[in-house]
């Protein structure tokens, strides 16, 4: 039996996910950004991607459908999203961050730059290929 199988490493990696996105939240509020962790997560993967279609941002972000659409849903009623309709396929949806979107995306990274800087602390860029290397290996044994 290995270390891994005795400890219960599922149960650090979640309450750190909580933590981090409990903090995110938090500065997000203090900035001013109306934002929720999860729209940022969308916005923030769409804004470098504008016109990627809803299944692939799904992957992208690791939501599933249900979930992105209401976030989508959300964030086009708050204007920072828009849909368009593909013009080679009818039924795909693009989708593109406005300009009010652009613009918020580019306040609220700032504060989220610091979040990582805050919680990286003094970890070298080893450690961080070693834990990407780690979460990815996790990832792919669990396909």
């Amino acid at each position: 039996m290995t270390k891994s199988d005795q400890k219960a490493y599922f149960y650090k990696i979640d309450t750190t996910v909580k933590k981090v996105r409990n903090y995110l939240q938090k500065q997000l509020i203090k900035g001013g950004i109306d934002l929720t962790v999860d729209q940022w997560v969308v916005l923030d993967h769409l804004v470098p991607v504008p016109g990627i279609s809803q299944n692939d941002l799904a992957l992208a972000t690791a939501k599933d459908a249900p979930t992105l659409t209401r976030i989508l849903g959300i964030l086009i009623k708050k204007g920072f999203v828009e849909r368009k309709t593909a013009k080679l396929d009818r039924r795909k949806q693009m989708l593109f961050p406005t300009e009010k979107g652009k613009a918020l995306h580019k306040e609220a990274f700032p504060i989220v730059a610091n979040m990582r800087t805050k919680a990286w602390g003094d970890l070298s860029n080893q450690d961080f290929d070693d834990l990407v290397r780690i979460m990815d290996t996790i990832f792919i044994n669990l396909d």
